[in-house]
């Protein structure tokens, strides 16, 4: 089989702004023409006529796409952000004159009733499925005047999108605390104070200056000794893009928000569900918005006492030893940290010096090696958006082939969006001539940018986060199956795509996973036992009040698509406050605008699914009970996880691969076990 080679990468340095949307919209123009002479010539339909040129057309697209959505991501300007804001309005009208093709649809409808769909391979038969389903989510079956209205929807939810976005980028960059104070740097690490100073420095300014970025954000709201710099600090991250905090309504995404709940319902009412929840679980593993109720109820019941019981914890140490008599949220992170150090003699900080950026990156590569038999081989002299990028090859050992290419995007910068996270570039596809498109994905974090000479030293969670995110990468780039429309990422279940990126964070705690991610940077001495045997004890300290913490953001979001009443007002608030009522652990300010930032379900694709994190950590922890079992590194197993989950893209259910896998349905006891909450009951879920 022979692959693609390095050529086939995407460029960054061609792309040329001014004439981007007049291509946008030859390629799309070109598309549909191609789409009218495939439903209009064939009578009889195969894969070869109608599903191979509609996969080429939509490689076109995602090759012409995917840099321009990437860079908006990642190093966003005025001149790109009109230009993004343009071509979504293009493709907007152009997938869904592609989703409301009757033709279109009736061809396919056509192919999976033919005597040569019974002959195509399980990946080939799945897209079909999805198709007709997809067609019908976008209203093919619509009356001429419905399906109008919902494109016009859609175009509108996809602006809206943008719109908060690019509000909470603007509202998160136009913030930052400006001192020449050295006082009110006591209790910060020396990174966080090195970083300030060198931002100041690069705008010119003497002192230090500290951004909303969250790497600096935690470390202010984590050690600051002074409580009106936290109080600043969280009062400036909360109300970001509201009408509350230092920038009141300048950014305020308030209609922004209710205009999207509004636009969803509507999409969904059009098509003939209840709310938007029963429209998002359509697609998922989840069948029935009680499942998914249930589901986090039975969560937060067995974990909200312990939870509750944690903070009394905090609230009785810091009156004891600090005499701090009440505690506000901006108090919460600071004496959790003091508190950590009390009972376990540590402080994250001192995990920083072991984990140099590039001693963590190449343990991370040596891991997967050994699970999976790939190496990472980085990429001399690669086009790239900014100098800091790296670029990686994935060669497959045993059968000395390429497997994909990664690119590494680590630090914090200005033009970048807070957060982290995996996006595909190119999906694995057969080519027409018989050859392999191999797959290239980006991850993308925010980590502290090194300073002078020294390396980006990272946390402990900066650690399981990169973890993560290549966990997702693995997922997109192992993939064996050779039709886009269901290779890597493709296709699977949005409450099951959080499974691989979860599973890899456990090799971020394992003693031999440690053993090859950690080396002083000064030194190369490893992580001394004494250190990491702190770090396990301290894995789930306070981890009740972490899990509570995330039931609360998934059980807002899921009421909130499941109640939304569009007669109704402040309805956002309400639940959420209700929300907060139910999972109760402390109080939060009436001023508090979490939900103006809540990019997951107002510009992301966790609406009415950011309960998916918890529901496939459920799956990820139990599946990797079977290494607990048979050891983190038995290739057995590693391979047999790399076959299920990793190569099998989309053309499988989760469910079924799961119970592949691990030889029986899901149980949740694992994920409880995990977070160190006590089980009374081992009940399968899910399944």
């Amino acid at each position: 089989m022979t692959y693609n080679t390095i050529t086939a990468l995407p460029s960054f340095s061609n792309i040329r702004l001014d004439a981007f949307e007049a291509e946008l919209s030859q390629l799309l123009q070109n598309n549909l023409a191609l789409l009218k002479k495939l439903t209009t010539q064939t009578v009889s339909y195969t894969w070869e006529n109608l599903m191979a040129p509609m996969e080429d057309m939509d490689e076109k697209l995602q090759k012409l796409w995917a840099p321009i959505s990437h860079l908006h991501s990642v190093a966003d300007s005025e001149e790109l952000r009109e230009v993004y804001k343009n071509s979504l309005l293009q493709l907007s009208d152009y997938q869904m004159a592609m989703m409301q093709n009757t033709e279109l649809f009736h061809a396919v409808e056509k192919l999976a009733a033919s005597p040569s769909f019974h002959d195509l391979n399980i990946p080939k038969k799945k897209i079909i499925t999805n198709a007709i389903r997809d067609f019908k989510l976008a209203g093919v079956h619509l009356n001429a005047a419905d399906q109008k209205t919902f494109a016009d929807l859609n175009q509108s939810l996809s602006q809206l999108s943008t719109q908060f976005q690019e509000h909470l980028l603007d509202a998160t960059q136009a913030w930052t605390y400006h001192t020449t104070d050295s006082i009110l740097l006591a209790g910060l690490p020396e990174h966080a104070i090195s970083a300030a100073q060198q931002i100041a420095s690069q705008k010119k300014l003497e002192g230090w200056l500290f951004t909303l970025d969250m790497s600096a954000y935690l470390a202010v709201m984590t050690y600051a000794d002074s409580e009106k710099f936290r109080q600043d600090m969280y009062c400036a991250y909360n109300t970001r893009a509201s009408d509350q905090g230092p920038h009141a309504k300048q950014w305020d995404n308030a209609e922004v928000m209710e205009k999207i709940l509004a636009t969803r319902h509507q999409m969904a009412a059009l098509l003939g569900f209840n709310n938007y929840a029963e429209y998002s679980l359509a697609t998922k593993m989840a069948k029935t918005p009680e499942e998914v109720i249930q589901f986090l109820r039975q969560l937060s019941h067995a974990s909200l006492e312990k939870a509750q019981h944690e903070f009394e914890e905090l609230k009785a140490f810091a009156k004891t030893q600090y005499n701090a008599t009440h505690l506000n949220p901006w108090d919460i992170a600071y004496y959790s940290e003091k508190l950590r150090q009390h009972a376990y003699d540590v402080s994250k900080e001192a995990f920083r010096p072991y984990f140099p950026d590039t001693t963590v990156v190449s343990g991370l590569f040596n891991i997967i090696h050994k699970l999976y038999g790939v190496t990472f081989k980085a990429i001399k002299n690669a086009d790239t958006w900014h100098e800091s990028v790296t670029l990686f090859e994935i060669h497959d050992d045993a059968k000395n082939s390429v497997r994909g290419y990664l690119y590494l995007d680590l630090y914090a910068r200005t033009g970048k969006r807070d957060g982290a996270w995996m996006n595909d570039a190119y999906s694995r596809r057969q080519l027409s001539n018989g050859d392999i498109q191999v797959p290239i994905g980006f991850v993308t974090c925010n980590f502290n940018a090194p300073v002078g000479n020294d390396p980006a030293l990272l946390t402990h969670d900066d650690v399981t986060t990169l973890f993560h995110e290549c966990g997702h990468a693995l997922q997109h780039l192992l993939t064996t199956v050779d039709e886009a429309g269901v290779a890597g990422i493709t296709g699977i279940p949005w409450d099951a795509v959080e499974i691989a990126s979860q599973f890899m964070e456990n090799w971020g705690w394992e003693k031999t996973g440690i053993d090859l991610i950690a080396a002083h940077y000064q030194t190369q001495e490893p992580l001394p036992i004494s250190l990491f045997d702190k770090l396990v004890k301290a894995k789930n300290f306070q981890s009740a009040i972490q899990t509570i913490r995330q039931l609360q953001f998934s059980l807002f979001d899921f009421r909130l698509h499941l109640e939304y009443d569009p007669d109704q007002a402040d309805q956002i608030q309400r639940i959420l406050d209700e929300v907060r009522a139910e999972l109760f652990i402390f109080p939060i300010p009436t001023w508090n605008r979490f939900q103006h930032s809540f990019s997951h379900i107002f510009s992301g694709g966790y609406a009415a699914g950011y309960y998916s994190y918890k529901w496939a950590e459920v799956l990820a922890c139990d599946a990797f009970s079977l290494f607990e079992e048979n050891g983190v590194f038995d290739p057995k197993t590693g391979q047999s996880f790399m076959q299920t989950f990793l190569e099998s893209g989309g053309a499988k259910e989760p469910m079924d691969l799961f119970i592949t896998f691990r030889g029986r349905p899901p149980k949740i006891d694992a994920l409880l076990r995990h977070h160190g909450i006590k089980l009374t009951t081992a009940e399968t879920i899910h399944g």
